[in-house]
């Protein structure tokens, strides 16, 4: 969201946005903020949520971690190089680049760049839903809270209470002696 929200003051000068209006830079622009971001935040959430889905099963952190840096480097290897198109003055909505813009000829490795850079990062999904499939067969199980996190989700089945109450905020940490947890669940009431 950083990364593509920095090509964002460039849009907003004037100056600059009537040259680069209608070509890849906006493309780029556009998918590096609501493109990326967005599925970056949804493969985080289906990470940390999927015990809860899945009947307590954990998704494979190698096949996470592959997927997140094939994922990372595929969207970079695909939009920054589009930011270079459009300030080279690639225009955008060309069905047919060459032949009818003949200009942009010398564009056309880079474009071809792109396109495999692409390819890469659709290719790295896959991994994803591989481990999204057999993770939620035959993954390890998670146990009772495996982020130690302190929200009402991951509170135990048989915590024995029948109505949670929030008696802190998610974020309140105690000092702790060596050992001890240093983080206090919403429903447990302060000591």
């Amino acid at each position: 969201f950083v990364t593509g929200g920095l090509s964002g003051p460039i849009l907003a000068q004037t100056s600059l946005d009537s040259y680069l209006h209608d070509t890849y830079f906006v493309v780029a622009h556009f998918h590096m903020i609501m493109g990326m971001a967005a599925v970056f935040g949804i493969f985080a959430a289906t990470h940390f949520w999927f015990p809860q889905l899945s009947g307590g099963r954990m998704m494979d952190e190698r096949l996470g971690r592959a997927h997140f840096w094939l994922s990372m480097i595929g969207a970079y290897a695909t939009f920054i190089p589009m930011h270079a198109l459009g300030l080279a003055g690639h225009p955008r909505r060309y069905s047919q680049v060459l032949g009818s813009a003949p200009y942009l000829e010398h564009l056309w490795p880079l474009q071809r760049w792109v396109t495999l850079a692409a390819l890469a990062l659709a290719a790295a999904q896959i991994i994803f839903l591989v481990n999204l499939g057999r993770s939620w067969r035959r993954g390890a199980m998670a146990g009772e809270n495996p982020w130690q996190a302190t929200t009402l989700e991951w509170v135990p089945d048989d915590a024995g209470e029948s109505e949670l109450k929030v008696q802190c905020g998610a974020y309140e940490f105690l000092p702790a002696a060596e050992g001890e947890r240093d983080l206090r669940m919403q429903h447990e009431a302060s000591k």
